[in-house]
């Protein structure tokens, strides 16, 4: 019987067991540079099987929320090179997620004060994180999007490949996953409730799912398909994202990408960070059907859950075939050692929710270990 602790191939990705570390926003990286502390983190939570990080910016234009870090000025790459430097010294892998929020942002995240970009120009009712002077953080509402030009679209495609050769290459990343759910630009894209184009990126679930498929295609090209996962989330409301009926749309995506050899497959199952039976339209959505038409078409890659998982329903998914890995967030944040806590059935360490966003030590690096 396969357990949590089993070692597994996903792609090009050899992992010493299931057990993975869930992309967790910290805002904790000034200037986009992740620093020092972000290094004792990582590399806290080296035994995971696989950590993914925190999303990060492939460019200004694709940041959201202050304080993340991103993957498109020397000095961020270099930060990134001490974490994962960090994490193999450890004989660990990570992969880095690539953002690009979209119209999840604010005009004075963006260059110049610019306008947030979007598929359309449709506000969403969301908020973003910002930072004033004086250091205090706090929820504000985004800023109205203006469309993106067909032309431009080619640009931003490249941007995620370059992003991913820079954060293989120079970054020393095992691998990146594209951050493609929870409302950010590829989702918005996907969904009718963002996507009002009339162009070939609008309208048809195909068109919808054009643009997300170009930047597999551009990021497979730069760094291998073996080395690229990617993140989805069928039903979750986050950030505004919405449609009325999300079954056929993400069982085309999945047959679609069946073809790449991806690393792994990353969905949310139900709504982020809430309930996991969350559905949009008028019925539950089928996760077995969305697996099956990425398998029946000959999808290769490992299949990974996330939301809401205990240490029972991961063992249970795993030992019965329907999930390969099992991604955990808030007990990564309070448990660096996660994977031992698993395995001896130990007590966890509860996750301080004041000090998730934003801070220093307290609340990011200073969660005991067993001893």
């Amino acid at each position: 019987m396969t357990t949590l602790f089993d070692p597994i191939k996903a792609g090009d990705l050899a992992l010493a067991n299931r057990l993975v570390m869930a992309p967790l926003t910290r805002n904790r990286s000034p200037n986009a540079v992740p620093t020092d502390m972000s290094v004792t983190y990582y590399k806290q939570r080296a035994t995971a099987g696989l950590l993914i990080t925190e999303a990060t910016a492939i460019t200004q234009q694709g940041q959201g929320y202050a304080d993340v870090p991103g993957l498109y000025a020397p000095e961020q790459l270099a930060g990134w090179k001490k974490v994962t430097d960090a994490v193999h010294a450890a004989d660990g892998k990570i992969v880095v997620q690539l953002w690009h929020v979209g119209r999840i942002s604010h005009d004075s995240l963006q260059p110049g004060g610019d306008k947030p970009v979007a598929p359309s120009a449709i506000r969403a009712k969301s908020k973003t994180y910002l930072i004033d002077a004086e250091g205090n953080g706090s929820f504000t509402e985004t800023s109205e999007p203006r469309a993106l030009e067909k032309s431009e679209l080619p640009g931003i495609v490249e941007d995620y490949a370059q992003a991913a050769r820079a954060a293989v290459e120079e970054a020393g990343f095992d691998g990146v996953e594209i951050h493609a759910a929870n409302g950010y630009l590829i989702d918005q894209f996907l969904r009718s409730g963002s996507n009002h184009r009339t162009d070939e990126y609008g309208g048809s679930i195909e068109n919808r799912a054009r643009f997300l498929l170009e930047v597999v295609d551009a990021i497979a090209s730069k760094i291998g398909a073996g080395r690229t996962g990617i993140r989805l989330s069928p039903v979750t409301p986050a950030n505004d994202a919405s449609d009325p009926d999300p079954q056929p749309l993400f069982d085309y995506v999945a047959y679609k990408l069946a073809s790449y050899g991806l690393a792994y497959v990353h969905v949310i199952e139900g709504a982020t960070g809430g309930p996991r039976d969350y559905s949009q339209g008028d019925k539950p959505f089928d996760y077995a059907a969305f697996k099956a038409a990425y398998r029946d078409a000959g999808g290769t890659g490992a299949w990974l859950v996330n939301n809401g998982y205990d240490r029972k329903l991961a063992e249970e998914v795993v030992a019965e075939g329907r999930a390969d890995l099992v991604a955990f967030g808030k007990p990564f944040i309070a448990n660096p050692d996660l994977v031992r806590r698993f395995k001896e059935d130990a007590e966890l360490n509860t996750p301080d929710n004041t000090t998730f966003y934003g801070g220093g030590a307290k609340g990011y690096i200073d969660y005991p270990a067993l001893v």
